[in-house]
């Protein structure tokens, strides 16, 4: 019986170069801007309905993790980031605050597929309508 593994396999070490060399940032940033750093439509866990959910400008994006998906007919990847926001237009304290994160799926030519939220809707720094 033929054993396979894949950690050495070059698609690893592909797909390795491919997010070391995506200035994943930029990503969420095209993003933001595509939605005018507003969440349109959003339940909380505790399954409470926002109608907009208007994010700070300031916002800062990193990448804590990504992964990739394989179907029988489709391929896709999703990276996950921490959205933090300077506190300084909220206090006089120059502090970062993490109001949440943010999903987002590309598939196999990196184009946009899906994005998930998860919002402190708790934090000052949202303007919740």
């Amino acid at each position: 019986m033929t054993r396979l593994e894949l950690k050495n396999h070059q698609v690893w070490q592909d797909l390795t170069e491919i997010l070391e060399n995506l200035d994943a940032n930029i990503l969420v940033q095209e993003h933001l801007n595509q939605c005018d750093y507003q969440v349109c439509g959003y339940w909380d866990e505790q399954n409470k309905y926002y109608e907009t959910i208007k994010l700070p400008r300031n916002l800062e994006a990193e990448l804590v993790s990504s992964s990739i998906g394989v179907t029988h007919t489709e391929r896709f990847f999703q990276l996950k980031f921490l959205l933090i926001a300077d506190g300084a237009d909220v206090t006089q304290n120059h502090n970062t605050q993490k109001i949440g994160e943010l999903v987002l799926v590309y598939d196999d030519n990196l184009e946009f597929v899906d994005e998930n939220w998860l919002l402190d809707v708790d934090s000052p720094m949202l303007e919740i309508s």
